[in-house]
């Protein structure tokens, strides 16, 4: 079985399939699609036109959350609990991680001063319930590592860059969200699952937006604290 990932530098899903595939052993091919001028094999393969595809033999899978579950049928190294309802509770928490990405997204991209304020408010609200939810760690449900810490590495990642541009205040004062966050900055899986020059290509991302985060890079406001 040759499995090979499409993947693109800066999506959040698939990182989530690269962490999987990483943790479980799995050997796979990355090719990396450039979204703004989709080759036409890669449009065979993604009906929706987006990262992740994950390519087995000569059949694709596509969206983050059907190559989860395919790589867990399939492959070694479960990452889902094993017990019906606590599985079924991680999969809506990973619902909960796109949620957040939703949020991440909006914070990034909107233009004005008072979208901007209540995506802080929602990321920190969104945080807050997680505070709550989060036991005594390293990881989502305790020791062991599961789909819903691959899930929120890359969540995490983005609050490297977002630190460095200003204090926004999301994650201040939720001492389990950080203290999980560190755990998973520090997992190979997690940290191997984005190039070196990540960091450089979202900043330029982010400004390259034109958005009110962009206008806080380049000086021209203050943040909404």
């Amino acid at each position: 079985m040759t499995l090979h990932l499409m993947s693109h530098a800066l999506c959040p899903y698939v990182q989530r399939a690269a962490i999987s595939l990483t943790e479980k052993g799995v050997a796979f091919e990355r090719t990396t699609i450039d979204l703004a001028n989709k080759p036409d094999w890669f449009l065979a393969i993604s009906p929706l036109g987006k990262t992740p595809v994950l390519s087995v033999n000569d059949q694709s899978v596509f969206e983050s959350a059907a190559i989860l579950e395919y790589l867990e049928e399939t492959q070694p190294g479960p990452l889902h609990p094993a017990d019906p309802m606590i599985r079924a509770q991680h999969r809506g928490w990973i619902e909960f991680g796109s949620a957040v990405l939703n949020d991440i997204a909006g914070f990034y991209a909107c233009r004005d001063a008072a979208v901007f304020a209540e995506k802080i408010e929602s990321l920190s609200a969104k945080f807050s319930r997680l505070e709550e939810q989060l036991g005594e760690g390293p990881y989502f449900a305790g020791e062991k590592f599961s789909l819903v810490d691959a899930v929120f590495g890359p969540v995490f990642r983005y609050f490297d860059t977002f630190d460095q541009i200003g204090d926004f205040g999301i994650l201040t004062g939720k001492g389990k969200v950080s203290s999980w966050r560190m755990a998973l900055a520090e997992r190979p899986s997690v940290r191997d699952a984005v190039s070196q020059s990540y960091a450089q290509l979202l900043r330029t991302f982010l400004l390259n937006r034109k958005s009110y985060l962009s206008g806080i890079m380049a000086g021209a406001h203050q943040t909404a604290n």
